[in-house]
């Protein structure tokens, strides 16, 4: 299980490893990202981002970005919290706050472009940005 409370985003080019940074008394690999590199937007659409979130079984989806993603009856109970935000016809980021199994997570992921687009995650209470593994291995121990 994952749980977290993060933002999104395209990884660009520029964006390069930074100092190891402790958090709950465990040390993590962070990202150094100009603040110009926060407006590079995902290679998909606000509107096609939504209609494949849509698609996921249990997503309640608005036509203003914001979502709700629960577990099926019967299984560990879980839930995702999130809403889009575009910029000139682009997906800009993704606000995310709950918990699901990983293998929900890629599938919500995969509706952003990914894994053919790369991402970070802006954590958002600790304003650290992690790449995929270190985000997964926070995401990871958050749920212990």
């Amino acid at each position: 299980m994952l749980s977290f409370h993060i933002s999104i985003h395209a990884r660009p080019a520029e964006v390069t490893e930074a100092q190891d940074v402790k958090m709950d008394r465990r040390v993590f690999h962070s990202l150094v990202v100009p603040q110009a590199a926060l407006a590079t937007p995902f290679q998909i659409s606000f509107e096609d981002a939504g209609a494949t979130l849509s698609k996921l079984n249990r997503m309640f989806f608005e036509p203003d970005g914001s979502f709700v993603w629960t577990s099926p009856s019967g299984q560990t109970a879980w839930q995702v919290d999130g809403n889009l935000f575009d910029r000139n016809g682009r997906l800009l980021f993704v606000d995310l706050k709950g918990s699901c199994p990983s293998e929900q997570f890629d599938l919500l992921l995969s509706a952003l472009g990914w894994p053919a687009t790369p991402v970070m995650f802006q954590l958002v209470r600790e304003a650290v940005f992690l790449d995929e593994a270190e985000f997964r291995r926070y995401a990871a121990s958050c749920a212990e």
